[in-house]
């Protein structure tokens, strides 16, 4: 017993001695120049532990518990940065880069963190969140959509689809960028003309940080209306390979970086999903499948030039499943059968792939990018699902987007001023191959198009911002130009000038007075743009179609509290759209559409609908200090549109009222805890014509409910709340980490009312009832369509 007791205290004391091991080291640079920063201070928070960087900026910091830090590097003459929640392991150094901008108002002392102080470009509704805050969001499955939804100002909905709405907005006005390239699409099973869908393609292992933009936007992004995200990756480790494999209760990740040669590091992810086999156990009809990538190189050329290469792709399935589950009720039938009538057997493709080269001078620098990215879109579904005869079809639907682009930006820093422009060029096309019976053309045909179109987009932008006052006062301005041939008023660019003008003023130490006023533009989808009537006309480009318009107006007081990692705003702001694309057909707006599978826009549309969303943000965030962090966000938004026939009506986005509440503790022994709350308004939505719907002519063509557009959104749907928890555990091992997490979405199983469907009534031999009374019309019932389920998943991570 003394023997095992003295191993015993050997093998704790030897555990306790390696617990120390934990590095941190890494570079410290001047983002304007590229040059190191030798002798500036690195600190970890809350201990008395740190380094001083070395004439090449290098530093290191070793002897550290494993665990979460924040780190913050200053020196005199230039802001301080923190990187917060920082994971240091046993298994690897920590590398770590800090990039310190130049400060003129603290020349004599430092103190402003550049974490708590303004952007000159986004002085206001600039959010940032990193990676850790992101794999360990409550209910967020470690999907980045997912977790923007804690945000102020951004509303979900109750189903498991990421559409981001960002107030009161479409979830198509918004605009993605993976270290400064365009990437079109970010989650799985995407509805084109949209961007959302169900899973998220970007692996959270790779993000550093992302920032979401909801005003205020710098002239040098273009092409939305309502948000910017900017994500930016890890670099590849610059010592040693290291891997990760993540598995999760639908899918298998695997990540690896490294070093290639002494100059290029590499980063790589790729995932496969495993819900068709998982969803076939369930008894559901639908089986989807879906796999993605995403990697990234970075080359040091010199000193002085730096070369980016980009790639994140996605492959998504979607087949039906015919077997009958046991036990299955008459209910359970009508359900699944209706479901196998309704959706389609589909594929998408997509990927984005860039090169980045930035050249460093003394007082500023050149970013040249070079991208292309592709969406490959096909569904085609049959009546009754027998493909054994060809006058069953429905719709047969190909379409492929295309879009090569090159931007040059510069930028110069000098006697206090900031001042950048540059210029963009596109080059788009647009496929599409279209057999639709359940489409209509006004002479009664149905649709039977194949063309391809070519577009070619042109901009230009120029701004600078400068600090006035003792450096209280933060103005900047911008100006934006851009042009595209799809129409007659959008190929001059002056038809979309876009200025935009942004103030900061530093009312006291630490509170701040934000303000800005803008218009932007945004592009209609290419399934517009592009599409075609039976004759061979591009409709929508003979109709003239325009840049959607938005003006911006926000005003909004900012508190920061650097010492405790804590920050309040509260922010007001106004939208006006106009020039939005409205439905010639049915009569509503493409504002309305967007959060449902399939494709919008593919009809003829006129840019004559407008809108407008306003509202009220607060936001309390309270960054990891003591082991404890938290975000309670509360938004009151209105959002209206007016359509062919109507005034302003409330908008499919009209949640008036957002709450968000998400909080968490660091415990001992590498335990974590956390949860979220939310509570949205119910959303409006536009009922069923039930006359037209039950005509045996029209089940037979559509196989669901025909919307009543003579009622556009006067039903409201509840209200919705809901509860997710999260529990982490976290294990040090001397070579590699393990990781487990449980997460629960939905905590108290609440039933979020969504729109009802109209479901057939069927007989025996699953053939639909007709109407005994009206021989021309099937027997219909409107039955309710709750989502909302406890939703368990258990999550393994393995670090090596």
């Amino acid at each position: 017993m003394k023997h095992f007791s003295l191993a015993f205290l050997l093998f704790f004391v030897f555990r306790t001695a390696m617990a120390q091991d934990g590095v941190i080291e890494g570079k410290i640079v001047n983002p304007i120049n590229n040059e190191p920063i030798p002798f500036a201070n690195v600190i970890i928070q809350g201990l008395d532990q740190g380094a001083v960087s070395d004439e090449q900026g290098q530093y290191r910091i070793s002897g550290l518990e494993p665990g979460l830090y924040n780190v913050k590097a200053s020196f005199v003459g230039f802001k301080s940065q923190t990187f917060f929640e920082v994971q240091v392991t046993l298994a690897r150094p920590v590398q770590l880069d800090f990039e310190l901008e130049e400060d003129a108002s603290n020349l004599d002392e430092v103190v402003v963190d550049s974490e708590f102080s303004r952007s000159e470009e986004t002085p206001l509704s600039a959010r940032k969140l990193n990676s850790n805050e992101i794999e360990r969001y409550p209910g967020g499955n470690r999907d980045i959509s997912r977790v923007i939804q804690s945000l102020p100002g951004v509303a979900s909905t109750a189903s498991f689809r990421n559409d981001i709405i960002i107030r009161g907005g479409a979830p198509n006005e918004n605009k993605f960028f993976i270290d400064e390239i365009e990437v079109p699409v970010i989650n799985h099973f995407a509805t084109q003309g949209s961007s959302g869908g169900p899973v998220g393609i970007l692996n959270v292992n790779l993000i550093k940080n992302v920032d979401v933009i909801s005003g205020g936007f710098p002239a040098n992004r273009m092409n939305a209306l309502s948000s910017f995200f900017e994500f930016q990756l890890k670099d590849g480790r610059r010592d040693k390979m290291f891997s990760q494999v993540t598995v999760g209760a639908s899918e298998l990740t695997f990540s690896n970086e490294g070093p290639i040669g002494d100059k290029t590091t590499y980063i790589f992810s790729a995932r496969r999903s495993y819900l068709q086999g998982l969803f076939r156990l369930l008894g559901l009809p639908f089986l989807p499948t879906f796999n993605d990538f995403t990697f990234k190189t970075k080359t040091k050329i010199n000193d002085k030039t730096e070369l980016t290469v980009l790639g994140v792709g996605a492959i998504d399935e979607f087949a039906l499943n015919f077997d009958v589950p046991d036990g299955e009720t008459t209910e359970d039938r009508e359900n699944r059968l209706y479901l196998l009538d309704n959706l389609p057997i589909s594929t998408q493709w997509n990927y984005a792939t860039g090169v980045k080269l930035k050249r460093f001078r003394d007082n500023g620098f050149w970013t040249f990018i070079l991208s292309r990215n592709m969406l490959n879109n096909r569904s085609y579904k049959y009546a009754r699902n027998d493909e054994s005869q060809p006058e069953n079809l429905l719709f047969d639907y190909l379409s492929q987007e295309s879009e090569n682009k090159f931007r040059a930006e510069n930028n110069v820093f000098k006697d206090g001023y900031t001042f950048q422009y540059g210029v963009n060029y596109e080059f788009s096309r647009y496929l599409i191959e279209n057999v639709d019976r359940q489409v209509l053309v006004q002479d009664g045909q149905e649709l039977n198009i194949s063309s391809v179109s070519l577009f070619h987009g042109y901009g230009g932008f120029a701004m600078g911002s400068k600090k006035f006052y003792d450096e209280r006062l933060l103005i900047n301005f911008g100006v934006r130009l851009d042009g595209s041939d799809f129409g007659a008023t959008a190929s001059n660019p002056l038809n979309q000038f876009s200025p935009r003008l942004s103030a900061s003023y530093q009312v006291k130490d630490n509170l701040f007075w934000n303000a800005n006023a803008g218009i932007y533009y945004q592009k209609p989808p290419y399934t517009v743009l592009g599409f075609q009537n039976n004759e061979g006309n591009f409709v929508n480009q003979d109709n003239d179609v325009r840049f959607i318009r938005a003006t911006h107006l926000i005003s909004g007081i900012e508190w920061k509290f650097p010492e405790k990692n804590r920050t309040f705003s509260a922010e007001v702001f106004y939208k006006k759209y106009a020039n939005y694309p409205s439905s010639i057909r049915n009569g509503i707006a493409l504002a309305n559409l967007g959060a449902d599978f399939g494709v919008i826009g593919n009809e003829p549309v006129s840019s004559d609908a407008e809108g407008r969303a306003y509202g009220l943000e607060l936001l309390a965030q309270q960054r990891l200090y003591k082991g404890f962090y938290g975000i309670a966000a509360l938004t009151l938004v209105r959002s209206e549109f007016t359509n062919s026939n109507t005034d302003y009506l409330p908008s499919s986005w009209d949640n008036r009222f957002i709450v968000s509440l998400t909080a968490g503790k660091r415990l001992p022994n590498d335990w974590e805890v956390g949860g979220r709350w939310r509570f949205l308004g119910g959303t409006p939505y536009t009922p069923y014509d039930f006359q037209a719907s039950s005509l045996r002519s029209n089940w037979d063509l559509f196989n669901r409910g025909i919307f009543d557009y003579s009622r556009i959104n006067d039903q409201r749907l509840n209200s919705f709340h809901q509860l997710d928890l999260r529990v982490d555990k976290k294990y040090f091992f001397d070579k590699w980490n393990l990781n487990w997490y449980f997460d629960v979405q939905n905590a108290y199983n609440f039933q979020a009312e969504q729109q009802p469907e109209l479901i057939p009534q069927r007989n025996d031999q699953n053939e639909l009832v007709v109407n005994p009374e009206d021989p021309s019309r099937y027997l219909l019932r409107e039955v309710p369509n709750p989502a909302g389920t406890v939703l368990p998943t258990i999550g393994l991570i393995i670090e090596f």
